[in-house]
């Protein structure tokens, strides 16, 4: 029995991505076929390298093809990525997705989980940047370990100075307190510190990248809507805490985000410091601060629960030392991070397939 290329993608057909309800071929993620008697070779094409469903969809492809053409079939599967954008935009072309990372509160870890999640993505494979857009409290440097450290520039062409980011994980990251004396309060005005934000987008030579994360204030202020309004944003990650306090107030910015004038895509709730797990007994778990309050607000809202990040030791210790706990394969709280970026690349993946496809 000779085996066609037209037999593969007919048995592909079969295979369905359960998030877009269309089968790979149709979505266009079957690439490079090649044949060589019983030996079948193809690429899967992704559309984000931290895709969750990655090994389902490969084991998949390889089972449609044993029963609907050859049982005996030897296949080889290649998994690629090529990241989708919402908009083709002329402003910061090159930058596929920006994800603003939000909290109602200040407190609630909200720069740990950019800093982890920003690891994460990049460890996947994924081009990514961050921006601390925290003009109050800016942490990127010390989750980094960048303190004092200052980006240089360049000129271009046309005579323009661009702010090169620091890169340092394999993260292009700019904040604003690389500007600013860590020991010295920045009282910024409203027009000021929304001036100063649009910098680090528009005068920053970020390249190409697939993933822009920007680590917001907390609150619902001036910063907020300057970004939300000014560039193409693919969707909104909202933290919280589970005590009721840090629930009123991320109710309030999760609302924010769906108002006349901004509507932005939430993508869905981060629950931090979920529970207490002691390092002597990493089984236990203590519900100090309440327990579901993220996933019932999530639920209210209608939008993703993300997951629950626990309280410990280690991750405050990890991003005192400037080296974020996702870098720690196999730790407990790298898998959990793991897991809530392929969501989040999952859910933007899902929006930017509408009305294109992908995985």
């Amino acid at each position: 029995m000779i085996i066609t290329e037209e037999q593969i993608l007919a048995a592909l057909r079969h295979v369905e991505d359960p998030d877009l309800k269309k089968d790979l071929v149709t979505l266009n993620m079957i690439k490079d076929v090649k044949i060589n008697d019983k030996n079948i070779l193809f690429t899967l094409e992704l559309t984000t390298p931290a895709c969750p469903l990655k090994d389902m969809l490969k084991n998949a492809c390889t089972n449609a093809i044993k029963h609907f053409v050859d049982a005996e079939a030897n296949i080889q599967v290649n998994i690629t990525s090529r990241v989708t954008k919402p908009v083709d935009t002329s402003q910061l072309k090159a930058i596929k997705n920006i994800i603003l990372i939000s909290s109602g509160k200040g407190g609630v870890g909200k720069s740990t989980v950019s800093s982890n999640l920003a690891v994460t993505l990049a460890a996947d494979g994924a081009k990514v940047g961050l921006i601390d857009a925290d003009i109050y409290g800016p942490s990127v440097p010390i989750m980094f370990g960048l303190v004092g450290a200052k980006p240089s520039a360049k000129e271009t062409s046309d005579g323009k100075t661009l702010i090169l980011p620091i890169e340092k994980y394999g993260i292009k990251l700019l904040s604003l307190g690389f500007f600013s004396d860590p020991d010295q309060p920045v009282p910024w005005r409203g027009p000021m510190a929304s001036n100063a934000i649009k910098q680090l987008f528009n005068d920053a030579d970020w390249g190409e990248l697939d993933y822009l994360l920007v680590d917001l204030p907390p609150g619902t202020g001036d910063i907020h809507i300057t970004i939300s309004q000014s560039f193409p944003i693919a969707g909104a990650v909202i933290v919280t805490t589970p005590q009721q306090v840090a629930l009123a107030d991320t109710r309030k910015g999760l609302a924010m985000f769906g108002m006349p004038g901004i509507n932005i895509p939430v993508l869905g709730v981060i629950e931090n410091m979920s529970y207490f797990s002691p390092a002597e007994l990493p089984e236990n778990k203590y519900y100090i601060f309440g327990k579901d309050g993220g996933k019932e607000l999530a639920k209210s809202f209608n939008v993703p629960f993300l997951g629950e990040i626990p309280l410990v030791q280690s991750i405050t210790e990890a991003g005192d030392k400037g080296t974020p706990i996702a870098m720690e394969k196999g730790h407990p709280q790298a898998i959990a991070f793991a897991e809530i970026a392929g969501k989040i690349a999952q859910q933007i993946s899902i929006s930017n397939a509408q009305p294109m496809a992908n995985c």
